[in-house]
């Protein structure tokens, strides 16, 4: 990633359950050891990448009260993602949306569209 990407990425704001994601290069095998073959990938049906930026998840109304009177703070909150900036996610690539920011390709994702989650330090506790 180029040093203006970088220098500018706080002015990124995701919403809802959308997803950041710097797509991965074809035929890439990760630390881990997941490798996507050139067949999966010339379908473009899935396709991996990694995690910049998640939105904050899914809003849930607030509460309304029954008393008229009362002064109502609308506090959105959010049920969050599972995703977490790193991870690698396999993803359906028909679902995403191909953007440019600062001279890099980037995929704007729902969470709906994310198949699997690739996190180090996943097993933690098992």
């Amino acid at each position: 990633m180029n040093d203006s990407f970088l220098r500018n990425l706080h002015k990124i704001i995701v919403v809802g359950d959308k997803v950041l994601v710097k797509p991965g290069s074809e035929n890439e095998k990760t630390n881990s050891g997941l490798f996507l073959p050139p067949g999966v990938q010339e379908k473009e049906r899935v396709q991996s990448g990694y995690v910049i930026k998640s939105g904050p998840g899914y809003p849930i109304g607030a509460n309304i009260e029954d008393e008229p009177w009362k002064e109502i703070q609308e506090k959105v909150k959010y049920i969050s993602l599972q995703v977490k900036e790193g991870d690698l996610i396999i993803f359906l690539r028909k679902d995403s949306f191909e953007i440019e920011y600062e001279y890099e390709k980037l995929l704007i994702v729902p969470h709906t569209a994310i198949l699997m989650i690739i996190r180090d330090g996943l097993n933690e506790g098992y």
